[in-house]
């Protein structure tokens, strides 16, 4: 699901005809239909009834309209909010972030700010939240994206919590669903096939305590993988995985169940060493950071809150 295609939504619904709604929208008919037949596949539910004098909203449609005007609004708040910090036109901006913030969250706020503000120079770490901390002491980073645990030196760093984000099984959209429920206890995913990250990973030492705790032993078919690489084996139906909610945003070959309570989660939080000045171009990225993580929450669901 994206805004374009919850923009030609809106249209539809307000003229209720596809062929007046192409031609507000500078498109034609057929692309127009195949953005709404998309939306539609993505969310599983019909949103339009269709017929030679127009069209008219399904009660899945009437449910997701006020949620898509009030996506479309915020999209362009944050675009006017961007566009009022265009005139900065230099700088270096050293952000940090975990693997699995870098495929997601990261890549967007990275493709927003890059594109109001070319000229500032950007440069990533991807890291362990321990190893980010270790290198925003040393003087090596500005900011970074970590997930918060005890660990965190709080006298050290300024830790500003942005997402509660919950852990989902995923598994391959083309094979049978794991389970006819709505969520799935820890004990079944630990007899299902599973794909696990690399020890590195701070969301392997998490899920690793969780079955431990609960005393399971997970059935492992495949150990050390990055997430991308987990991800394109799980489409495969190779087995299932225990990821962060929000890798799964557009990606239409995998469906998601959440976990039983007690749900796992975590904490992603913006840090930055506590006495360091904020360079202009640092919290102009600060800024972004916030208003993605925003956006992220309102794809994202119940599964995903601000902290």
């Amino acid at each position: 699901m994206n805004l374009e295609q919850l923009g030609s939504f809106v249209e539809v619904a307000r003229t209720g005809n596809f062929t007046r709604a192409a031609e507000q929208l500078h498109v034609s008919q057929p692309a127009l239909s195949r953005q709404i037949a998309a939306l539609e596949l993505d969310l599983g539910a019909e949103l339009l009834h269709r017929a030679r004098g127009g069209s008219r909203l399904t009660a899945a449609g009437e449910s997701l309209l006020p949620l898509a005007r009030r996506m479309l609004a915020d999209a362009d708040s944050a675009r006017r909010e961007l566009a009022e910090l265009a005139g900065l036109r230099r700088g270096t901006v050293r952000l940090g972030a975990t693997p699995t913030l870098c495929i997601s969250l990261v890549a967007e706020v990275l493709s927003v700010f890059h594109a109001a503000h070319p000229n500032v120079e950007l440069h990533l770490s991807e890291q362990g939240s321990r190893q980010l901390l270790d290198e925003l002491q040393a003087g090596e980073l500005d900011i970074a994206l970590i997930t918060t645990s005890d660990a965190v030196r709080a006298e050290r760093f300024t830790v500003t919590p942005l997402l509660v984000e919950e852990l989902v099984v995923v598994s391959s959209a083309a094979a049978p669903p794991i389970t006819s429920s709505a969520s799935i206890a820890l004990s079944e995913v630990a007899a299902l096939p599973q794909i696990v990250l690399g020890s590195s990973y701070d969301l392997r030492t998490t899920t690793d305590a969780a079955f431990r705790s609960a005393g399971l032993t997970p059935l492992v078919v495949l150990e050390g993988a990055q997430m991308d690489a987990v991800l394109r084996f799980v489409e495969l139906g190779l087995g299932v995985a225990v990821v962060p909610a929000m890798v799964l945003i557009d990606r239409p070959h995998l469906r998601s169940v959440r976990l039983e309570s007690p749900a796992l989660t975590r904490t992603i939080s913006l840090a930055r060493p506590a006495e360091a000045t904020v360079a202009a171009a640092v919290g102009v990225m600060q800024h972004t950071i916030a208003l993605i993580a925003t956006a992220f929450a309102a794809r994202a669901g119940a599964s995903m809150t601000l902290a």
